[in-house]
């Protein structure tokens, strides 16, 4: 099991680990070594999170989610394949903490008198401004 937080875990084996072969510098390694790691999760089909969460997590995903649901993790930025694995776990550990987490209520306010006041002040001053600005009757 990965713990999330006090509540939330998953299994083990509701995560997909391939190994591929990293992009960039690392001489002859980068040619014959897999180090770089992709984990999937599928986000639609987790037993493990409750729906809200579950709904959360797909938009924190953005590009990352497949159009089945599946959460697709790259983890290159190491040298060795068990680093790599243990960044993309992070990842996604990550992900659905930030997910879990909900969103605070937006509350309703009002403007106060005197801001109202300051504002209406500062429109009349700025309007003063602007007509000393206009040619008068008598200009021509």
């Amino acid at each position: 099991m990965i713990r999330i937080d006090d509540r939330l875990s998953i299994a083990e084996s509701e995560i997909e680990e391939t190994f591929i072969r990293a992009s960039g510098p690392g001489g002859q390694n980068v040619n014959k070594v897999s180090t770089a790691v992709q984990l999937r999760f599928d986000v639609r089909n987790s037993p493990s999170l409750p729906p809200p969460v579950r709904a959360r997590l797909e938009k924190l995903c953005g590009q990352r989610l497949t159009n089945d649901g599946v959460l697709v993790l790259t983890a290159q930025a190491f040298r060795s394949q068990e680093r790599n694995r243990a960044a993309a776990q992070e990842a996604l550990v990550d992900l659905i903490r930030r997910a879990a987490v909900p969103p605070v209520p937006r509350r309703k306010t009002r403007p106060t008198n005197a801001s109202r006041l300051r504002r209406l002040e500062a429109k009349s001053h700025r309007s003063g401004i602007k007509a000393g600005r206009r040619p008068g009757p008598d200009s021509e």
